[in-house]
């Protein structure tokens, strides 16, 4: 058989992707005081063959993923020789510097396989308290391929965990739960970067691995994701269809939030079928459920952190400007803006250049050109999907005014835009 068939038929055991199984080797080699340099072109060469015999501070950290010898994973010396290796560093001695930013510190004393050590609680606790900062980091840039990679690396953190250590079924499922939170999140980053091929690859992998989660509320969020994916792939049938699943969970009968959000979605992916009655219809229902909604209710942070009367205005507005109706996306735009929450930037941003469209739309060109200029270039500005729609906006600003005073003044100020930004 061609490459390394042992290890492939062993990540699939433990459903590990080759970036999780590459951070679950870093994390091992960071709680060793290491650094951790193993890419998912490392573990391409291991699979392959390429790379027969890896360095020994990997083959330790194979060791303590697996459990067992690394000649037991398909590695071996060239010519079947292990003599000329260097030899395995001591266990003990490997483990005692630990670095707490791994997240593993639980394997610290113990050895590269055999006993395994319990996984708790405490550890889910830290990561969630990662699972934060990515939302955080969201909110502010959103899209950005940094995220998503950060995202996928802490997926991987949370399935080492699943195969290092013994826990109960309660926290075998949260772990599944937070490495399908964090997958979704860097699908969601690559939905928002336009990288939609990558966004499908990660929903692949976080739908199967909310499901051994049994959480309804994460498989709600990446089948909603899902439906979004869908919408901004201009593929309005695949789109209801997935927000159909999420629409159908438990979640979205037991908290009339999640319903809301279910609605909400849905008109803005009517929008694109250009069926008015549906999307008033859609949104009157997201509105009737947001004021259902118990607001001291314990929710996901996901969930929590982005979802409220702003977000909902927002979706309505994305419904309206799809449809045409320019006057109703304004007044959307505006009742978003002023609910919105200050940390929500990339929000923000996008929200405003919805509104300099609807305005253009409308004919009042003076007010459009000041809402697009009134994005800042940083770093939200940046951002794939406010600089695609601020290059729409200029497209037909030109078309439909070429002459007017407002489309120089919009010239002027993209061209020193750029300029700054060399």
């Amino acid at each position: 058989m061609e490459g390394n068939q042992i290890l492939k038929a062993r990540m699939a055991e433990l459903s590990f992707t080759q970036a999780e199984l590459a951070e679950a080797v870093n994390a091992d080699l960071r709680a060793a005081g290491y650094e951790g340099t193993v890419s998912d072109r490392t573990v391409r060469n291991w699979l392959t063959g390429k790379t027969c015999w890896p360095h020994h501070r990997q083959r330790a950290a194979l060791e303590a993923v697996f459990k067992c010898p690394v000649t037991e994973l398909g590695f071996a010396p060239r010519g079947g020789n292990s003599s000329r290796t260097a030899p395995p560093e001591d266990p003990v001695h490997r483990r005692r510097f630990v670095s707490a930013s791994a997240g593993v510190a639980l394997t610290a004393t113990a050895p590269a396989y055999g006993a395994q050590p319990r996984v708790g609680a405490s550890d889910v606790q830290r990561l969630l308290a990662k699972f934060a900062l990515v939302i955080a980091s969201d909110h502010r840039y959103g899209g950005k391929l940094t995220i998503e990679t950060q995202a996928s690396g802490l997926a991987g953190e949370a399935m080492a965990l699943q195969a290092r250590g013994t826990a109960s079924q309660r926290v075998r499922g949260a772990l599944y739960g937070c490495a399908a939170s964090f997958t979704s999140s860097a699908m969601w980053a690559a939905i928002d970067g336009r990288r939609f091929d990558a966004a499908q690859r990660h929903f692949d992998r976080a739908s199967s691995l909310a499901a051994m989660s049994g959480d309804t509320t994460i498989q709600f969020r990446i089948w909603s994701h899902a439906g979004s994916l869908y919408r901004h792939m201009a593929r309005p049938a695949d789109a209801l269809a997935a927000n159909d699943v999420a629409r159908r969970l438990p979640i979205a009968r037991r908290d009339p939030l999640f319903a809301s959000l279910g609605h909400a979605r849905h008109a803005a992916i009517h929008g694109l079928t250009g069926d008015a009655r549906a999307v008033r219809q859609a949104i009157g229902h997201a509105q009737d459920a947001m004021h259902q909604a118990d607001p001291g209710a314990q929710r996901p942070l996901w969930m929590t952190a982005f979802y409220d009367q702003a977000e909902l205005e927002n979706l309505a507005l994305a419904a309206c400007l799809s449809l045409g109706d320019y006057e109703s996306a304004e007044a959307y735009a505006h009742r978003s803006l002023a609910l919105l929450r200050p940390e929500m930037q990339r929000t923000r941003a996008i929200t405003t250049a919805r509104m300099a469209q609807a305005q253009l739309g409308q004919g009042d060109l003076e007010p459009a050109v000041a809402t697009a200029m009134s994005i800042p270039a940083e770093p939200t500005g940046q951002h794939p999907r406010v600089t695609g729609m601020l290059h729409d906006f200029g497209s037909t600003l030109r078309l439909t005014a070429a002459s007017s005073p407002h489309t120089h003044t919009w010239e002027e100020f993209t061209h020193d835009t750029r300029r700054n930004a060399l």
